[in-house]
């Protein structure tokens, strides 16, 4: 079964997915993929984890670094899940390249990276909007480049605006 719920940040909008694993997705509204994998019915029924997630965003959001894990259900190939865990471990206030995830993986292409941290199910928890590019540039962002600057910007992250 899968259920969801509203989150009002203050930078727009956020549906979250969970089903009894745990969070499955975190998107803005109107975000490309947005609710991508998720059921035609889901169940709006409150949920331990929407509680965890609501909390963890709320800490967030004020400018803290929140330090306890949510637990999340991440479901596609394996080579995004790859990715997905490689995000995760990129700390609060730091950021990371295409390239270096890449070679982190052992693969040359940074460009079959950037297209599974664009499909990240999970946004914000899963921290793909600390991607850059190899000069520090802004990249692209499902949330849109709007929302990546604020959440950089959140976390006193500098990057090139070029």
């Amino acid at each position: 079964m899968q259920y969801t719920q509203p989150y009002h940040s203050p930078i727009g909008d956020i549906l979250l997915a969970a089903d009894d694993i745990g969070l499955t997705g975190l998107w803005f509204e109107g975000q490309k993929y947005f609710a991508r994998g998720l059921s035609v019915t889901p169940t709006a029924q409150p949920r331990p984890v929407f509680d965890m997630a609501e909390h963890w965003l709320d800490l967030y959001f004020s400018g803290q670094n929140p330090d306890f894990a949510i637990p999340l259900h991440l479901t596609g190939t394996a080579f995004q899940t790859r990715v997905w865990t490689l995000l995760q471990r990129i700390p609060y206030g730091q950021t990371s390249t295409y390239g270096a995830l890449a070679e982190q993986l052992g693969i040359r292409s940074a460009r079959a990276v950037g297209s599974a941290v664009g499909c990240n199910p999970i946004s914000i928890l899963v921290p793909c909007h600390r991607v850059l590019g190899a000069d520090g540039s802004l990249t692209g962002y499902a949330g849109g480049i709007g929302r990546k600057i604020a959440l950089l910007q959140l976390e006193g992250i500098k990057f090139n605006t070029k």
